[in-house]
């Protein structure tokens, strides 16, 4: 029984082993940030705090969802693409909400209403654009979008990445096909997909790190990472901190 618990134990070890980024180099993923700028300016603050002293290179990904649900999805594309963050480098991840949003803000009036019960409502007003606008009958969405909302802030979000890999880890928003190639993957798949990702006990080939799927605290499976920790609804925000092979987890309230 002794041999059996050791060879688990072993196992379980190779398996942590197996995972790493570039020597030099401290990666940090955000959860999904869905409009929470308070919460936002917490965590890179803490990741500021987290890498003095360091003496690495530093890499942040957000994991997308950057809008809607939260008061002011304005102010986090604000402050994420003009204002300095504590990293040399950063990428952002296209979610499932930019997705949306630019439908709508490109004219697609089927996708109106689904992105405004999605939480698109609260993205339109840190914009600007009233409740009693927005529900006139003859109201053009779009057309209000379209003035409202920088064109910068439209031309950042479109410039948004569906993956991105370092080292032995792939970040994407939701989670990607099992069984399926990075090549083979859709953009539905790794902004949407939940059922057939989330109980896969797989082997990916890399680990994944995602969020889109809320859970009380960032949680490290086998072949997963998931960080979303639902800010607009608890109040916390979540990144991880991956170096080598090990990974902690960071965490602000509000």
């Amino acid at each position: 029984m002794l041999g059996a618990i050791l060879r688990r134990l072993r196992k379980r070890s190779e398996d942590e082993r197996r995972y790493s980024v570039p020597d030099g180099l401290r990666v940090y993923a955000i959860g999904d940030v869905h409009g929470c700028l308070d919460e936002l300016e917490r965590v890179l603050e803490k990741i500021d705090n987290d890498l003095a002293g360091r003496d690495v290179r530093s890499h942040m990904v957000f994991l997308g969802d950057l809008v809607d649900r939260g008061p002011n999805s304005a102010g986090v594309i604000e402050r994420v693409l003009h204002q300095a963050l504590p990293t040399h480098d950063a990428s952002v991840l296209m979610g499932n909400h930019e997705e949306i949003m630019l439908k709508c803000y490109d004219g697609d009036t089927e996708s109106y209403a689904h992105w405004l019960q999605f939480g698109g409502l609260e993205t339109i007003e840190s914009y600007g654009i009233t409740r009693r606008d927005l529900f006139d009958r003859s109201y053009d969405l779009a057309r209000a979008m379209r003035a409202m909302i920088p064109s910068t802030h439209i031309d950042f979000i479109r410039s948004f990445e569906d993956h991105v890999t370092i080292g032995d880890y792939l970040f994407v928003h939701a989670g990607i096909r099992p069984g399926r190639s990075l090549n083979e993957q859709t953009t539905r798949d790794l902004r949407w997909i939940r059922s057939g990702f989330l109980e896969s006990k797989e082997d990916h080939g890399f680990m994944v790190v995602h969020g889109h799927t809320i859970i009380q605290t960032a949680e490290r499976h086998r072949n997963r990472i998931a960080v979303d920790t639902g800010c607009y609804l608890t109040g916390r925000l979540s990144a991880v901190a991956i170096e080598g092979n090990h990974v902690d987890v960071l965490t602000v309230s509000s």
